[in-house]
């Protein structure tokens, strides 16, 4: 049997449409900063979906132990939960990035005025307890779309994505995690993490003292990628 042209077109169209949405590094829809191309052995480590009362504090006292910097891409409804952790954040030289406000399921097919409504509402929250504009943003889930490419397009916004998915939302096997995540880290790597999980003080300081054996260097997003150069 003889598959139809139009079938084998059609079949290619929609396989390339999901990874054009479900693929951060796609760039089809969003320009999105995964990797920095460098032989340098730097890394970015980046949390979401915070900040937690219980985990995100350990995660903090972890980093400022190491004197480590790290991106925090927050929650708005955690933000308006636990302003005093998002000060903290930013006031030990963390960058605070925008994940959205309620991190829906739904939030791929919200549509243009309710994305840019989120986003601009968990801006808001952030800017009042750092006193600084942001300008980070993770899409949830990773997901890209047209609707959320329109939604970015009100904001001055550099998207960040990712090179090294953890999975630790997956499996609390903490094991598991950290091989996977070590057999992936790179120079320019951008590390997928969150700080809401019980094991995440534990699994950040296997993965820092990895880094630093290996001679890796820790750096924020934003300095990573010199975007404000």
């Amino acid at each position: 049997m003889v598959v139809p042209l139009i079938v084998i077109l059609a079949i290619l169209f929609v396989a390339f449409m999901v990874y054009a949405s479900y693929s951060i590094s796609s760039g089809v829809y969003v320009k999105t900063f995964c990797k920095k191309h460098t032989t340098d052995k730097v890394v970015a480590l980046t949390f979401d979906d915070g900040p937690h009362p219980d985990y995100t504090p350990k995660v903090l006292d972890i980093l400022a132990e190491c004197e480590v910097e790290a991106t925090f891409f927050c929650i708005g409804e955690n933000v308006e939960a636990h302003p005093e952790i998002v000060e903290r954040m930013f006031a030990e030289g963390h960058l605070v990035g925008n994940h959205s406000y309620m991190h829906q399921n739904k939030f791929p097919l919200l549509g243009v005025e309710k994305m840019a409504e989120e986003i601009r509402k968990t801006d808001e929250l952030i800017s009042s307890l750092t006193g600084a504009p942001v300008h980070f943003f993770r899409p949830p889930f990773g997901i890209t779309n047209p609707w959320v490419r329109d939604a970015l397009a009100q904001f001055d916004y550099n998207v960040i994505g990712w090179s090294v998915r953890s999975y630790d939302t997956v499996t609390a096997d903490i094991d598991v995690v950290y091989k996977r995540v070590v057999k992936k880290i790179k120079p320019g790597a951008v590390i997928l993490l969150h700080d809401r999980l019980p094991f995440a003080p534990e699994l950040l300081s296997r993965l820092l003292k990895y880094l630093s054996d290996e001679g890796y260097e820790v750096r924020r997003v934003d300095k990573l990628f010199n975007v404000f150069d």
